[in-house]
């Protein structure tokens, strides 16, 4: 995984050294070595022996995610631009409010120069129970399960949810909003969860979200992203509108519901409002039980991990699952620890987890019976597993829960 403090994590390109790492490509290559090199332009067409710069930072560029030297040049020139004369700064801005489905990316805002509200709406609805209750009954089973799952004080958990909540209340018709999602299930139930929560169109509804940003190995969220590109993603803001507010309110309609039905046919559609909803209702779709092996999807890949790299630390299968095998990430480590639990803490455990203080050190393995699990020779669902929720639905093994097909079919079992 690349450390936040390199290109490929963060966006922020070093041209100058990228230039240089060229230069030194071909000073080697002329001196025969650099033979990785030497492959890598001889499959892209260039098979030497007279090779020159150009080559070089091609194969730099390509290296960066980038499918030429001049298209990296030309996004570092957009970036630097942006940063240097910004969209934003203009009087209106100051009366916007940023929100967030976390505090990510609130100072890296600041750095480039918004002068907004920042407000924070950080309820990971991926995880427990997200049924359809009044509101206050609603917020109190989400304190309760935060407080269980993560060990936090319940009365902290409260404080926050009241700002949040106040925050939510204030908003109407001559409300100004910029919305800032990536991709993934938790951002997009935010981006739902908040639309359905509007009273009235607000005087100015926007969006900023994205999957993916030159540059970087593997885009996981804005969260990750340099001041600098912040400041770039914000011309390329979009309006929303009356059609945003109907696919919102649908959506979380379904998210919330006892039957997965609607949430199944909402997860197969493409909508134009809201373009990346879909494929983030069917990833998060596949966290119900698997037809074939009882396990949700994050389940299944935490065992994938152990069986194919043998035991580890807890924070390296999360390393993994979120550089590799997940195919949308959206967990944070704690939130990952809090599924895996119960695949530990079961009657017939899926992980073994070794005892130490730091729960991100603890070393895991999957058993005998994960293996099982995993190859399909028996059912999760068998195994006497606790009861567990994803959004409105609750998953009881003992009354015919609701699975969920590959394809995102769901039926009951």
């Amino acid at each position: 995984m690349p450390a936040e403090n390199e290109p490929r994590h963060h966006g922020l390109l070093d041209v100058p050294a990228l230039r240089k790492r060229a230069k030194r490509l071909l000073k080697a290559l002329k001196n025969t070595e650099a033979n990785d090199a030497r492959a890598q332009l001889r499959v892209l067409g260039v098979p030497g022996p007279d090779y020159r710069l150009a080559d070089t930072q091609w194969l730099v560029a390509r290296e960066a995610g980038f499918a030429s030297w001049p298209k990296l040049i030309g996004h570092a020139d957009s970036v630097a631009f942006t940063a240097r004369h910004p969209g934003f700064a203009d009087p209106g801005e100051a009366t916007v409010q940023h929100w967030r489905c976390g505090n990510d990316i609130e100072h890296r805002l600041r750095i480039a120069g918004f002068s907004g509200s920042f407000h924070m709406f950080d309820d990971p609805m991926v995880m427990g129970p997200v049924p359809a209750l009044p509101e206050d009954d609603y917020w109190g089973v989400r304190a309760d399960f935060a407080a269980r799952a993560f060990g936090l004080p319940l009365s902290d958990i409260q404080q926050r949810q009241a700002r949040q909540r106040e925050a939510l209340a204030q908003l109407d018709g001559d409300s100004e909003l910029v919305l800032w999602c990536e991709a993934d299930a938790y951002d997009q139930l935010f981006l739902v969860r908040l639309l359905a929560s509007l009273p009235a169109m607000p005087r100015r509804l926007e969006l900023i979200e994205t999957d993916s940003v030159p540059g970087v190995e593997r885009f996981i969220g804005i969260g990750q992203l340099a001041p600098e590109l912040l400041a770039w993603l914000w011309p390329q803001r979009r309006t929303l509108g009356e059609d945003a507010l109907a696919v919102g309110r649908e959506a979380w309609a379904a998210y919330t519901a006892a039957d997965p039905s609607d949430w199944a046919v909402l997860a197969r559609r493409f909508h134009p409002p809201l373009p990346l909803l879909g494929p983030a209702l069917a990833r998060q779709l596949q966290e119900l039980p698997g037809e074939h092996d009882g396990l949700s999807l994050t389940q299944r890949l935490a065992l994938r991990i152990l069986a194919d790299h043998g035991e580890l630390p807890i924070a390296k299968v999360f390393s993994h699952l979120m550089m590799t095998y997940e195919p949308l990430p959206y967990l944070g480590d704690l939130m990952f620890y809090a599924l895996l639990r119960p695949l530990i803490d079961a009657p017939h455990p899926l992980v073994n987890e070794h005892p130490q203080a730091d729960w991100r050190k603890r070393v895991v393995r999957i058993t005998a019976e994960g293996e099982h699990v995993l190859s399909r020779q028996k059912n999760w669902l068998d195994c006497l597993p606790a009861k567990r929720w994803v959004g409105g639905v609750l998953i009881d093994p003992d009354r015919s829960p609701w699975v969920v097909s590959g394809a995102g079919e769901v039926s009951r079992r």
